[in-house]
């Protein structure tokens, strides 16, 4: 089986971090396949509120984060044949929710999540994907890396 890697991300810091990372590891690029990936949640209130013009932008936003990401990946040795983005806009109730359903259709035996460091408040109140997918991903290797 060929190694691969779902790289789940946005525009964050967090993520930027994660992509980072893999890019500085001493891996066999040649026998990596990463897909970067972008799952949409169903909106909140709030981020209703702040327009169609904004809701709109969403994907070309995280696409470009993206295709950085992408770019830095190939300048780091990653050979660009064997990456590939995908940006799922059918939103899923939540974004654990979404990388879970993407992990398990694809042919990953990995992924890699970027998280900010949170207080147990900020935690219980907001919730952490990194969690939910170390306890739903089972046989899976989660990596999570963490930023300030």
């Amino acid at each position: 089986m060929k190694n691969s890697m779902l790289i789940a991300m946005d525009d964050s810091v967090s993520s930027r971090t994660a992509v980072d990372f893999i890019a500085n590891l001493a891996i066999c690029p040649e026998e990596v396949d990463i897909t970067l990936l972008h799952v949409f949640r169903k909106p909140s209130a709030g981020e209703e509120l702040m327009g169609e013009k904004f809701m709109k932008e969403q994907p070309t936003r995280y696409l470009k984060a993206m295709e950085m990401a992408k770019d830095k990946l190939v300048e780091k040795g990653c050979n660009p044949k064997t990456l590939s983005i995908k940006l799922v806009e059918d939103p899923y109730p939540t974004v654990a929710e979404g990388i879970i359903d993407q992990f398990d259709k694809g042919d990953y035996s990995m992924v890699v999540i970027g998280r900010k460091r949170m207080s147990k408040a900020e935690e219980f109140v907001r919730g952490d994907i990194s969690i939910k997918l170390v306890r739903a991903l089972k046989g899976a290797a989660v990596l999570v890396v963490t930023t300030e």
